[in-house]
């Protein structure tokens, strides 16, 4: 799996976890921590400097723009695991490390790395049960996001993830647009909105909810925003 997810590491930094990092994480200033924390007493403060950031101050904007860029890190490293090797890697919050650099973007380490046993659907699965229910419980009381945003938060991060990587790896061995359409088509994340893929044309996805992101200054809608089609109609 170290080899898988070094090589992952190439197509980007949301697809990349240093697996260099302290085991036990370092609590010091600028150290890895585990990413439970980051689903518990970390939040709060890691919701306010994505706020300050992006201007909104620590609000259910900066609650679901920090959702969705963990959520979007998780997939990638999912997704594209499992399409370079078949399989998804143990991404258990209590192995799993975060930190965020004074001026930069979330990073994170996930040391001696080894996949969750069964197929990549079963890895998928860990994902969603282990991080992302837990993550959006917590959004969910500390900011009032409602379930819908979130769900539809967790799709369009997996297929930004989907998107990225077949643009940087077209061919791999284990094609990754069945394995979203899968995801998209049943279980937590059906009905988040409207997946559409034919081989040789690519794909295309439409959410059902919006991110909230379009009420910072400056900003337009996302690609995929429900908002979108509806200012059209």
């Amino acid at each position: 799996m170290e080899e898988i997810m070094s090589e992952l590491a190439a197509v980007g930094p949301f697809f990349t976890a240093d697996p260099q990092a302290p085991a036990e994480g370092d609590a010091g200033p600028g150290g890895f921590r585990p990413l439970s924390e980051l689903y518990g007493a970390g939040l709060g403060g890691y919701v306010a400097e994505v706020g300050r950031r992006i201007g909104t101050g620590p609000d259910r904007v900066a609650a679901s723009t920090a959702q969705l860029g963990i959520a979007s890190r998780l997939w990638s490293l999912a997704l594209g695991a499992a399409a370079l090797g078949g399989r998804v890697p143990d991404l258990a919050p209590d192995r799993v490390r975060w930190r965020l650099p004074r001026g930069g973007s979330l990073q994170l380490a996930l040391p001696a790395p080894r996949a969750v046993p069964g197929p990549a659907a079963a890895g998928f699965d860990a994902l969603i049960e282990g991080n992302l229910r837990v993550l959006d419980a917590s959004v969910r009381a500390g900011y009032g996001l409602s379930p819908k945003v979130l769900r539809g938060n967790s799709a369009s991060a997996l297929v930004g993830a989907l998107r990225v990587l077949t643009g940087r790896l077209p061919r791999t061995p284990y094609p990754p647009v069945p394995l979203v359409a899968a995801l998209l088509e049943a279980g937590p994340l059906a009905g988040s909105g409207t997946f559409v893929h034919e081989e040789g044309l690519g794909f295309a996805f439409v959410r059902n909810s919006c991110c909230l992101y379009y009420r910072v200054e400056g900003a337009g809608l996302c690609g995929d925003c429900v908002l979108r089609t509806k200012r059209k109609a």
